[in-house]
């Protein structure tokens, strides 16, 4: 569904995309994982024609973003992360104002406006103005938009920010629901781990505009083994961490030294854990089973949700004004 072949965004000095290369199938949910300024968000903007590419391209639904932009919009649709809705008007009268856009022909405007506010569950509230409605309301109106015209691919450019928990939830089963029945290709991005978990085929973990990381959600912890320990020594004692190395259970040891922790990757925990004790002096100790946070900070040294110094938004401002 997309093919992108060589893909570079550049503003002055600053390369936001650089020379990316990633196929996306029909009617999969792909993941885009990456902290603030990591290029997920121009990758979007540019797949939908928003901002044109420095050199490279892209193929969406069979046509190319440079020379066939017109056609790539009318096959996309895409849900900001700011509301864009209007809120003085009902929420039946931004659909059909969003409609009038993408020519939709009247003879069938009423019944695909009828039948995204079902797939959303927002019917019985289609009439009420969207000031009146809740954030996640909001943001399922939002998506309703983006369906309105039956496009093949979908951007969600992170679909549940500041939504609490429980709307939230309530949000990811309208995605998978929207999935099953609408048969489309869904580009998502998110800063919550979970969420990529839960609703992706495919995660791509993109750094400094490059994809760094890329397989099933199941795959990708499969990666730094079984289990994690993260540990804290007592003592500054280096030879103490290789000790561990000797261990046929212990899959990799790595010290991290922004937070001065020691990252263990380890066959069951719960029954090794006090092997491990019993040759190192530790002030502090945790262990989990693999996450998808676990694998963002190996693939790129920091929490997803840390933005890179000087990070792209920063710099965008300040070129965007010369």
């Amino acid at each position: 569904m997309i093919a992108i072949r060589e893909l570079v965004k550049r503003y002055t000095n600053l390369t936001a995309v650089d020379r990316l290369n990633l196929d996306i199938y029909d009617s999969e949910v792909f993941g885009l994982l990456g902290s603030n300024g990591a290029g997920k968000t121009t990758t979007i903007h540019m797949l939908a024609t928003l901002l044109k590419p420095t050199s490279g391209t892209a193929v969406v639904n069979g046509y190319d973003i440079v020379t066939q932009s017109a056609k790539v919009r009318s096959s996309v649709g895409i849900v900001f992360q700011a509301p864009s809705s209007d809120d003085m008007l009902t929420g039946y009268e931004n659909l059909k104002l969003h409609s009038w856009l993408y020519n939709v022909p009247g003879q069938i405007r009423a019944k695909r406006i009828a039948e995204v506010l079902d797939l959303v569950g927002l019917t019985q509230r289609k009439d009420d103005q969207v000031k009146k409605y809740s954030g996640g309301m909001r943001r399922r109106l939002e998506i309703a938009r983006g369906l309105i015209h039956k496009p093949k691919v979908l951007f969600l450019d992170e679909p549940t920010l500041g939504l609490d928990p429980s709307s939230r939830e309530s949000m990811w089963e309208y995605i998978k629901k929207l999935v099953e029945e609408e048969k489309i290709t869904i580009i998502l991005t998110t800063h919550y781990m979970e969420e990529a978990d839960l609703l992706c085929d495919r995660i791509g973990i993109i750094e400094k505009g490059k994809i760094i990381a890329l397989d099933t959600p199941s795959r990708l912890k499969e990666m730094i083994g079984r289990d994690v320990i993260k540990l804290r020594l007592a003592h500054e004692k280096q030879h103490d961490i290789e000790s561990l190395k000797k261990f046929s259970f212990i899959h990799n040891v790595e010290r991290r030294e922004k937070d001065d922790l020691v990252i263990i990757s380890v066959e069951n925990a719960n029954r090794n854990l006090p092997v491990i004790l019993k040759h190192i002096d530790t002030e502090w100790v945790e262990y989990t089973s693999p996450t998808l946070n676990d694998v963002f900070l190996r693939s790129t040294g920091r929490d997803i949700k840390e933005e890179p110094e000087g990070g792209f938004m920063e710099k965008f401002a300040r070129y965007d004004q010369k």
